[in-house]
C-alpha cells in the first residue's frame, strides 16, 4: 500500500493515442514477432514523489483473424512524468490503440509552509 501522508493528494488523467498503423502500414500492423512501442507522458504538474499510475486501452482497432495478443503498462515513473509500454508478439495485427491513464499521488498545497 503507498502511503500518502500528511499531503494534499492529487489526480491526473489523460488519453494518449499510441499509434495508428494500418494508415501508413506501420510495425505494429505489418510486423510479425514481438514489438514495443514506448510512449513518454508529461504531467501538467509536478507531484512531490513519484504517483500511482493506472494505465489501459481506452480503444484498440485490432485484425480479427490472428490471435489478438497485447500488453500495457508503465516504466520510468517519476514526479513529471511516465512512460507507457504497449508490446505485441506473434501475428497479432494492431491498427490502432489509445491508452487512458489516471496518476494518484501527493502534491503540495497553499497551507504547507518549509522550516
Amino acid at each position: 500500500m503507498k502511503r500518502i501522508g500528511h499531503y494534499a493528494v492529487g489526480v491526473l488523467r489523460g488519453d494518449e493515442v499510441l499509434f495508428s498503423d494500418f494508415q501508413d502500414g506501420g510495425e505494429m500492423w505489418t510486423g510479425t514477432g514481438s514489438r514495443s512501442l514506448r510512449q513518454r507522458v508529461e504531467f501538467a504538474d509536478s507531484f512531490i514523489e513519484p504517483p500511482t499510475v493506472h494505465v489501459g486501452l481506452s480503444m484498440w482497432d485490432i485484425d480479427s483473424q490472428q490471435n489478438q495478443r497485447v500488453d500495457i503498462g508503465t516504466e520510468e515513473v517519476g514526479r513529471s512524468g511516465f512512460t507507457i509500454v504497449f508490446s505485441t508478439w506473434g501475428d497479432t495485427r494492431v491498427a490502432r490503440v489509445r491508452a487512458q491513464w489516471l496518476a494518484i499521488g501527493p502534491v503540495t498545497h497553499d497551507d504547507d509552509w518549509e522550516v
